[in-house]
């Protein structure tokens, strides 16, 4: 688990490996993970986009980039939290996710950029 604060806003991510699966010649690793995104100011906010960065040790950096998480764009109470779950597939043992979301102060309109810290992607085995 890591976590970090940005403008009153905490995250937190708990990674977990599920399984390697066939994607034509190539073996993929999924992973899936669950961020909890905790509102410790004292304004509503709303988060209206995600940025991810997404590197594979063995391969390539990749970008994901939209509006909301999952399909939404939660707004958050103070002292509220949202969780939702995901996923992400790499083609090498080792790989690491982090990015940012772009969240609204509704009392204002203020958008400002909240971290996500880096996390780690790694097939369990590789560490034995």
């Amino acid at each position: 688990m890591v976590a970090a604060i940005t403008n009153d806003i905490k995250i937190i991510v708990e990674v977990e490996f599920q399984q390697k699966q066939p994607n034509g010649l190539l073996m993929e690793n999924i992973f899936a993970y669950r961020i909890t995104i905790e509102n410790q100011s004292d304004h509503t906010v709303k988060l209206l986009r995600r940025h991810w960065f997404i590197i594979d040790s063995a391969y390539s950096q990749r970008e994901v980039e939209g509006e909301g998480v999952v399909g939404l764009q939660p707004i958050i109470e103070p002292g509220g939290i949202h969780q939702y779950v995901s996923g992400c597939n790499i083609k090498s043992d080792i790989g690491k996710m982090y990015g940012f979301y772009t969240i609204e102060k509704l009392i204002d309109g203020k958008k400002f950029k909240v971290t996500i810290p880096s996390f780690n992607l790694v097939v369990p085995y590789i560490l034995n």
